[in-house]
């Protein structure tokens, strides 16, 4: 789970800012399950260049509530959260420093959208906030305000798990529990999982992947795997101690995404597969394949382009998928193998999607 967050300060020295404004999104890899937004009294005056850089000036917070009013609610909303933020170093010592002020020991662990970013979508101009979503045809309303920037953090934070093939953010992730029982352990492991498409990843104790899945209903078929009575089946059921998933809305995505997987990480588990398809060629030397997303409003976009499969992304835009170069920034780069080409074309022939777009 993950608290996805901006905060806004009066400026000053170096821990002495105080907090002006909180937008929290708690975020579980797939869609937002809380939210708190709120101004915040600092009960000091804001810097004047502050004031010109946000809008918020000191007359807005006299009625706010003050810091220590909203504590119980932040502490409340990132428990057993990993913090994430643009520049979360920055978000994470301010609220520590506050906390301290109160005599509470805030510890979090934090995932920086920076440091992402520019390793998952390297040789971008800029990875200010602003022009970063810009160039990746993310909106952001309300800049330099706490619930725009921590929106528009979301939308990336989600890009930036699309593009994590190695899975380091879901890794990071991982809460372990060793004193369950086996059929406890998979009855609460089953609750937390959702009934969406998608892939789903177990893991042991030492946090290494044992198995990845896919399927149209990502809990039936977990449940499914828990089920089988095979030697190999419960080695594996004995060995779980968590399970991850990544909800992906298109059933071709989810298959795509498994074949990757399973070349990356190779799990004990998994059977080898031994493909063995002859050349393929798509009908269609520039096509886009839109079909259902993630979530209401969203859409997943493969990119085929002159005769090569390119990769997929999600938008929620209309301009966005109709913008050829944001989408090609956007996109999440996958191999334009026979595998891949067979997989997708198989699909296609078998399935309907929303629509498909020759350019």
């Amino acid at each position: 789970m993950y608290a996805i967050l901006d905060i806004e300060t009066t400026g000053g020295k170096f821990d002495e800012e105080g907090i002006t404004e909180i937008a929290i999104y708690k975020f579980d890899g797939d869609q937002i399950v809380d939210q708190f937004i709120s101004l915040v009294n600092p009960e000091k005056d804001i810097q004047p260049f502050v004031v010109n850089l946000t809008g918020i000036n000191n007359g807005m917070l006299k009625n706010a509530p003050k810091f220590h009013e909203v504590a119980k609610r932040i502490v409340e909303i990132t428990t057993d959260c990993i913090l994430v933020a643009h520049n979360a170093n920055f978000d994470n010592r301010i609220l520590t420093t506050e906390f301290r002020r109160l005599g509470f020991a805030f510890e979090r662990e934090t995932l920086c959208t920076v440091e992402l970013s520019q390793k998952l979508i390297p040789e971008q101009d800029s990875y200010k906030l602003g022009k970063l979503c810009k160039a990746l045809g993310i909106p952001v309303s309300s800049r330099h305000r706490a619930d725009g920037d921590a929106i528009a953090t979301v939308q990336l934070f989600k890009l930036l798990l699309n593009k994590d093939f190695e899975k380091q953010i879901i890794k990071k992730a991982i809460k372990t529990d060793n004193s369950r029982k086996l059929a406890p352990k998979l009855l609460t492991i089953l609750d937390e999982l959702p009934t969406k498409p998608g892939l789903f990843y177990v893991y042991n104790v030492e946090r290494t992947i044992l198995y990845i899945g896919k399927g149209r209903n990502i809990k039936k078929t977990v449940n499914q795997l828990f089920l089988r009575t095979s030697k190999k089946a419960k080695t594996l059921q004995a060995a779980v101690v968590s399970v991850t998933f990544e909800v992906t809305g298109s059933e071709l995505i989810a298959q795509l995404k498994h074949i990757k997987e399973l070349q990356i990480n190779k799990p004990k588990f998994n059977f080898k597969q031994k493909p063995n398809f002859t050349k393929i060629e798509f009908s269609n030397t520039n096509l886009l394949v839109i079909d259902k997303g993630r979530n209401v409003g969203e859409k997943s976009v493969l990119l085929i382009e002159n005769n090569e499969f390119k990769g997929f992304c999600y938008t929620e835009l209309a301009h966005q998928t109709t913008n050829i170069e944001i989408l090609r920034t956007l996109i999440s780069p996958m191999e334009d193998s026979i595998h891949n080409r067979c997989t997708i074309k198989k699909y296609l022939q078998r399935n309907n999607v929303e629509r498909l777009i020759r350019f």
